[in-house]
């Protein structure tokens, strides 16, 4: 039998083993604890984002078959509203908060976030509320990865890492677009910098949340654009036109939501009244133009403007009836309504530059989104999941010049300006959106 001094002796070398090991090869003991995280945040996140999108299917279907439902959208609105006022203030700044915890780590993000925005969401599209899913999507990816924070042991560092990967996979695995989720992930959160030291993990974590959500067999919307003209100086020209008519149609969205969220709360004091007015307005506005086109993802009309040009109102309500749902405080996203914004907006400038209108439809979908939300690779890359690669270039360029043109605006008030997007505003650099003076 060993006594005390021969044990230690004998488990001494084993230790001095793995440390030399690690010293050695850091980024092997690295890439096999991430690895490790990313599969259990591919697997869950992947899996929850397959039942919301299930989910959200069903409800849509169900309000368009049961159109009698959107006259108690303020019903909805009192119940959400009583939801997050009584039981989710510390949790109602959703991807704000996600963006907030990247820059400055505090306590755990609570679990409750996860339920309490699908049930709010659910609530939004089957009542008839103009709102997208990329918001919900992220809250749950977050809520639900921030709880491996204490099993893990993660340091703050490490946790930023985590929040990150939990956006991408989130995102990705919601849109079927891995590659631009772990872009957005990296990117969404310090404008004009990407935090490499996050890029294992979110891409691992995007992709396998995508592959995961395919094993449950959700299907995504499949986008065509039908020709695309040579690369030429006439072409790349227009597209820098249209680029900028898309960048000011995303600083104008970011602007007029924010105004329109102050108005609502300096107005109506008692929070759980707001969604309830706002969704009075909205429901009276669905029941008087006698359409439910502009209410929802709207993934209907987003298909059509690649095939036909539609009118230049199309994007105008859109905005309006995503506007008044998300400032009164109902939930959702406003990333599809963007989609939507944009694919319409470019559809109907079709009339006025010589594009072909699947190309402007493709181009607005993606540099609306990228100036509304200052995520241009993101944006580029997943033009190129989405439509091919053939529209690549084009996309680039409208993406690059909605994000100048867009200004510093934002529909994330919590987005860090890292670098500004020209000289001039170099005394926004290290300061929130949401605290600089325009």
């Amino acid at each position: 039998m060993y006594n005390k001094e021969q044990e230690k002796s004998f488990r001494q070398p084993s230790q001095q083993t793995f440390q030399i090991a690690f010293n050695r090869f850091p980024t092997t003991f690295y890439l096999l604890k991430w690895l490790a995280i990313s599969c259990i945040i591919g697997a869950t996140v992947g899996t929850a984002s397959a039942g919301f999108l299930i989910s959200l299917d069903w409800v849509t279907n169900y309000r368009e078959q049961h159109l009698w439902l959107i006259a108690f959208l303020p019903v909805g609105g009192l119940l959400i509203g009583l939801l997050y006022h009584y039981l989710g203030k510390d949790i109602e700044a959703g991807n704000n908060l996600l963006i907030d915890t990247i820059h400055e780590p505090k306590t755990i993000i609570p679990f409750r976030m996860a339920p309490f925005v699908y049930l709010g969401t659910m609530a939004t599209h089957l009542l008839g509320g103009s709102a997208g899913r990329e918001g919900t999507a992220l809250q749950m990816a977050g809520a639900i990865s921030d709880q491996f924070t204490k099993p893990f042991k993660l340091s703050h560092s490490e946790r930023k890492i985590l929040i990150i990967a939990a956006i991408a996979a989130g995102f990705g695995s919601v849109f079927g677009t891995p590659l631009a989720g772990a872009i957005f992930g990296l990117e969404v959160f310090l404008i004009g910098r990407i935090r490499y030291n996050a890029i294992f993990p979110a891409f691992v974590s995007a992709i396998l949340a995508d592959l995961v959500t395919d094993l449950w067999q959700v299907h995504h919307t499949q986008y065509h654009i039908g020709y695309i003209p040579k690369l030429d100086a006439v072409p790349v020209l227009y597209s820098i036109l249209a680029g900028i008519v898309f960048g000011l149609c995303a600083a104008s969205f970011s602007k007029i939501i924010h105004f329109t969220t102050s108005i609502f709360k300096s107005k109506i004091k008692y929070p759980p009244l707001r969604p309830v007015i706002g969704g009075s307005i909205v429901a009276l506005a669905v029941f008087a133009i006698g359409t439910t086109k502009y209410i929802g993802l709207g993934i209907p009309t987003i298909v059509a403007s690649f095939d036909a040009q539609l009118p230049m109102y199309d994007f105008a309500l859109k905005m309006a009836f995503t506007i008044l749902t998300l400032s009164a405080g109902f939930k959702g996203g406003e990333v599809t309504p963007l989609f939507f914004i944009g694919a319409t907006l470019g559809s109907a400038l079709s009339l006025f530059v010589p594009l072909p209108v699947g190309l402007l439809a493709g181009m607005g979908f993606v540099a609306v989104f990228a100036g509304a939300t200052n995520t241009p690779l993101a944006c580029m890359i997943m033009a190129i999941e989405l439509f091919g690669v053939e529209c690549g270039v084009y996309a680039a360029i409208a993406c690059v010049v909605a994000y100048l043109f867009s200004g510093h605006n934002s529909i994330y008030k919590k987005q860090i300006v890292g670098e500004p997007k020209n000289e001039r505003f170099e005394a926004h650099s290290g300061k929130p959106i949401g605290e600089l003076k325009k």
